[in-house]
């Protein structure tokens, strides 16, 4: 994956990851849209990142290796403009609207 893109995963960025599912012989990609709350171990072979979203009213989170053949592509959806934390776990306490008044993003 490009540096680039690895430096743009921060806690606070509200980014789409796109992953290859295989049901049976077929192949198909499915869209998690959500807020990073963490991105650990920088640009290693480990490193992961944990994104969190809204489903049906039930908090889901996934945590995604960096590096997994799994991950068709990652979009930066928006960036935060200042987070003082390097891990959100506190967000998962607020409701969606406490949240957008704690991060406020921009494109």
């Amino acid at each position: 994956m490009d540096k680039d893109l690895i430096s743009k995963i921060r806690p606070g960025a509200k980014v789409r990851v796109w992953e290859r599912i295989k049901e049976g012989d077929k192949e198909r990609q499915s869209a998690f849209e959500g807020l990073v709350l963490a991105h650990k171990h920088g640009a290693e072979a480990g490193a992961t990142f944990t994104v969190r979203a809204i489903l049906q009213e039930v908090g889901v989170e996934k945590v995604f290796p960096v590096h997994s053949p799994n991950i068709a592509k990652i979009e930066v959806l928006a960036t935060p403009k200042k987070v003082h934390k390097s891990k959100l776990y506190y967000i998962r306490d607020f409701s969606s609207k406490k949240t957008r008044e704690r991060l406020t993003a921009t494109k």
